[in-house]
């Protein structure tokens, strides 16, 4: 069964409480996680960060975007890696698109690691352009870095989303 149709998802604005489920996620799912600074200083903020729970297996995904004037940046959507592949990073893209449009944004921004081919190829099937390159923008191991492509959606007023 396709995960989005499990019945009593829960989807809520991330909390400080929720830190130690989210940086378990983080650490699960990249060599090079945020830090929990990184989560506290988003949240401090005011970004928009929300936490995905499935019935059972508690936190499961999450998302971190900051808004800018006339546009929304999304900082970090994450899956556990056990739940990769069952559609919950488009979803929770598509949460992210709809809040932008709710803002009245223009554009959605972010950047993805060069190397993440799964997750650039999640974000073209959603209509996002590859636009640029960081060079040196991820740390890679030791004193290696690594380039980021950025990416935009160019968005429309409106909108819908799989996870109200």
């Amino acid at each position: 069964m396709n995960a989005l149709l499990q019945p009593r998802w829960e989807r809520r604005a991330m909390t400080l409480g929720d830190l130690g489920a989210v940086l378990a996620v983080e650490t699960a799912a990249y060599a090079h996680a945020w830090s929990r600074g990184n989560f506290v200083d988003s949240l401090a903020a005011g970004y928009r960060a929300e936490v995905l729970e499935a019935p059972d297996a508690g936190l499961v995904g999450y998302f971190v975007a900051m808004p800018g004037v006339d546009e929304l940046h999304l900082l970090n959507v994450t899956v556990t890696p056990a739940w990769q592949g069952q559609g919950l990073g488009g979803a929770l893209l598509d949460v992210v698109q709809a809040h932008a449009q709710e803002r009245g944004a223009a554009t959605l921004w972010l950047e993805v690691r060069q190397g993440n081919r799964r997750a650039q190829a999640l974000y073209r099937r959603r209509g996002f352009v590859e636009v640029g390159l960081r060079r040196g923008y991820y740390p890679a191991g030791g004193l290696q870095r690594e380039d980021a492509v950025v990416m935009s959606l160019a968005l429309a007023r409106g909108g819908a989303h799989g996870l109200e």
